[in-house]
């Protein structure tokens, strides 16, 4: 492949690859052409401890800048997660004490350097110009923007048509984030396709200060492991960045079949082929994530482990999956969520060496199980379970 080829696949990559919406593509493409070397933003709010494949959504991207040469920079929201972001959600967040925010963030560097070069980007925390500017900066931004503008907002709009209480703290949060661009000066801003609004207040506030209007790229939300609702810790539905590769695999092979698209679309080069079963095509999307979170030496045993566990004893391709989010559950309160009709038929089913969970055979009906790897649960003959943590 000559240079000219290569630098177009890396421009189409950059403005299409798992990307919903750019505002303005025609004007970010003119820059890429240019040879401008942009400064791109990613602001990341610590609400919870852990960062998980919906944040490795932009991630990604952000890293696609990156090697491309472009300057990648990462916020910290630690100022903005005392608010929290109220984007598509229909109550008010919980706020948070900076103790917890502190809490929170101490490992997102860590966990973020699974996919980006930090030593070569650029990382600021919003409480260095908020704090810095105190209530003088809080009351400039708030003359800069009127509350009829921020109502717009659908969300906001459909909670007050259905009588639901909105801070004003709420309120401000957009306008604290579409400052950030304008402290970072920043091109271009990546984020979700529930943060439209955010995005382009930061464009309004840089017109306002007199800085050229960063563009905006926006990428599509990660469904969830219950396949129905963005992936969040708040849903309890996420696979954490932090996971152990073969938590990762297990989980990844869990997910309903409508989000195979979805994820491959995001995750892999390639796209799903028809021609394999869903059961395969999870295997290589599995292999595909693991590899970039762990690299490919543990992608490999991940996917060996996982092969050795739910192959044995000829278990079927697609069994029911039980999803726990406790580390350890007693076994009979594991036969009843796999439909054991009573405790007693679950005592019954352990005396008669009825029971796998792996290659163990239960003959303790006190027995502990550890869930934090994935196992195969066996009812009698033909019963099957897949018992996955989330």
């Amino acid at each position: 492949m000559n240079a000219c080829s290569e630098q177009h696949r890396t421009m189409d990559n950059l403005l299409t690859k798992a990307v919903s919406e750019v505002i303005s593509s025609e004007h970010l493409e003119r820059q890429l052409k240019s040879g401008k070397k942009l400064r791109v933003k990613l602001g990341i709010d610590p609400t919870s401890p852990e960062l998980h494949l919906g944040h490795l959504v932009p991630l990604l991207k952000l890293k696609q800048f990156q090697d491309a040469g472009h300057k990648a920079v990462l916020i910290i929201g630690d100022f903005t997660a005392m608010i929290g972001d109220p984007s598509g959600r229909s109550e008010t967040r919980k706020p948070l004490t900076e103790a917890q925010i502190k809490n929170n963030f101490k490992t997102y560097l860590k966990q973020a350097e699974k996919v980006l070069d930090i030593k070569k980007i650029e990382v600021r925390y919003n409480s260095e110009w908020y704090k810095k500017g105190g209530l003088n900066l809080l009351l400039e931004l708030s003359a800069k923007v009127t509350v009829p503008q921020v109502l717009k907002r659908d969300d906001f709009d459909k909670r007050l048509k259905e009588g639901d209480d909105l801070s004003v703290l709420e309120i401000l949060y957009p306008i604290l984030q579409g400052y950030d661009s304008v402290a970072v000066k920043a091109d271009l801003e990546i984020g979700g396709t529930d943060q439209k609004f955010n995005l382009l207040m930061g464009r309004r506030l840089q017109r306002i200060y007199g800085y050229a209007e960063q563009d905006v790229m926006m990428l599509p939300l990660l469904i969830g492991t219950d396949g129905i609702r963005k992936m969040s810790k708040s849903y309890g539905n996420f696979i954490a960045l932090a996971d152990k590769p073969e938590e990762v695999f297990g989980k990844i092979m869990s997910i309903p079949d409508n989000l195979m698209v979805n994820y491959f679309d995001i995750f892999t080069v390639g796209t799903m082929s028809e021609n394999l079963s869903p059961y395969e095509s999870k295997q290589i999307l599995a292999s595909e994530i693991v590899k970039l979170l762990h690299g490919e030496k543990f992608a490999e045993k991940a996917k060996d482990n996982f092969q050795k566990v739910f192959s044995k004893k000829e278990v079927p391709e697609d069994v029911p999956t039980i999803g726990l989010e406790v580390d350890e559950i007693d076994i009979i309160s594991l036969l009843i969520l796999a439909g054991v009709s009573s405790k007693g038929e679950a005592r019954r089913l352990i005396t008669q060496k009825a029971v796998d969970v792996g290659s163990n055979t239960i003959t303790n009906p006190n027995e502990i199980i550890n869930t934090e790897e994935p196992a195969i649960l066996k009812v009698g003959k033909k019963r099957f379970f897949r018992v996955v943590h989330l």
